[in-house]
């Protein structure tokens, strides 16, 4: 039996569309940026309609690419680090929420969609 007809019609569609936007802009990182958030908010919205336990999962990842990206825009619009600046580039890991996040909703979309029928009970 095939995984993908184990999830609702509408939960699998949004998995699948935030699983193809977190890639495409995955591209560019910078610029796909707001590709990727919206990726990760369709998964997470998509995880909670599928009502599989890694729906929790996806919620996380979703509010870690939302805060690296937040946090990006802030020190983008700040100047940067490094150079003339005056923050030095270790200021670069306040960025690690993004590629965190990043990767766990990557696995965690990946992990929905190939589950099998008999895996991942509902969580009531």
């Amino acid at each position: 039996m095939n995984s993908l007809k184990t999830f609702p019609t509408r939960a699998r569609l949004l998995l699948i569309a935030g699983l193809v936007l977190m890639v495409v802009g995955a591209i560019d990182p910078l610029e796909g940026s707001i590709l990727i958030l919206i990726g990760s908010a369709l998964a997470a919205l998509g995880g909670f309609l599928a009502h599989g336990h890694r729906r929790v999962l996806q919620a996380w990842a979703f509010a870690l690419v939302a805060a690296g990206v937040g946090l990006m825009f802030i020190i983008s619009a700040m100047g940067g680090f490094g150079g003339t600046t005056g923050r030095p580039l270790w200021w670069a890991l306040i960025l690690l929420p993004y590629p965190i996040g990043w990767v766990m909703g990557l696995a965690g979309v990946t992990m929905m969609l190939r589950k099998r029928p008999d895996q991942d009970t509902p969580v009531r």
